[in-house]
């Protein structure tokens, strides 16, 4: 199987995760394996942990990497890092690198259920095992889904959508990502349907819901941190404002120092930063890549240094 992949923000998170050629590195997100390879090009005798839990990125990078002796390949989450790598005997890393969100394989990849532009079963699990879309479309009571349709999408018209899906699933099962485009499409007003597919972020609610994406990103930040060494670097690829607030949060609270009111003449609570952001804004993608690369159009990158 084909896994094409045009990596975002290549050279600007190389730059960032400021690369030594005997150090200890780990790619979260391997997919396609750009990221990756990049990595691998700057190391001598350092090594590359590249994870992924989706079985089709991990059959690819094992037969791009399988001669390069700095490469190791693991299956797994990355919001399970610490426990995947200590397992290993890994307990410090140099940096770390985190690509969130849908690869441009799955998006591509009909049948694996992201996409509503193809007519496949509605699934969405990057693990390709667990709870599909289907399942959370035609099993949840209509709170529920508004709730995560609203707030995982960001979706104004949440709640007519939620109560146009219980009452599609009430004459049959849900079963296609056409079926349900069609039900999105008809909950909105005429004039939406005219700024895109109104389908997409109900699509990306129920990705986020099925993959657990927020939960895992939280805990792989902490993992990835916890990991790093004095110096090692965590550089991390968004791609919507959801992962973003996450990502610009958690960093910020490693770079707080002080807690104590203004008022107090000196500090009582001893905290001191854990880390400093190496740009105190996101790192977007230039024209040049925007013309060859579509998906770098939303992309944040930011980039901190553990103290």
């Amino acid at each position: 199987m084909s896994f094409s992949h045009i990596p975002v923000l290549l050279h600007e998170t190389i730059d960032g995760l400021n690369i030594k050629e005997n150090g200890i590195y780990v790619d979260g997100t391997a997919g396609g394996g750009g990221h990756s390879a990049e990595i691998l090009s700057h190391l001598k005798d350092g090594k590359l942990i590249s994870i992924d839990q989706d079985p089709d990125a991990i059959r690819h990078v094992k037969e791009r990497f399988k001669d390069n002796e700095n490469s190791i390949i693991i299956k797994g989450n990355f919001g399970n890092m610490k426990e995947l790598l200590n397992s290993r005997g890994i307990y410090c890393v140099d940096g770390v690198m985190l690509d969130i969100g849908v690869s441009s394989h799955q998006l591509d990849t009909g049948e694996r259920g992201f996409s509503f532009h193809e007519d496949a079963p509605l699934d969405m699990r990057m693990s390709q095992s667990g709870v599909s879309a289907a399942d959370l479309v035609n099993t949840l009571d209509y709170p529920e889904l508004a709730r995560i349709i609203n707030n995982y999408g960001e979706e104004k018209f949440a709640s007519s959508i939620a109560k146009n899906i219980i009452k599609a699933r009430e004459q049959k099962r849900i079963e296609t990502t056409l079926e349900l485009a069609e039900i999105i499409k008809n909950s909105v007003p005429q004039k939406v349907r005219r700024d895109g597919h109104p389908a997409r972020k109900t699509f990306q609610a129920l990705r986020i819901a099925v993959n657990r994406e927020l939960d895992v990103l939280e805990s792989g930040l902490d993992d990835a941190f916890e990991l790093l060494s004095k110096g090692g670097r965590l550089a991390v690829i968004t791609f919507h404002s959801l992962e973003d607030r996450i990502v610009k949060q958690k960093m910020a609270s490693w770079c707080t120092g002080c807690t104590c009111p203004k008022e107090f003449p000196v500090c009582v609570c001893g905290n001191k930063p854990k880390a400093k952001l190496i740009n105190r804004k996101p790192i977007i993608a230039l024209q040049e890549e925007l013309e060859v690369n579509a998906r770098s159009r939303s992309a944040k990158l930011r980039v901190c240094e553990k103290l």
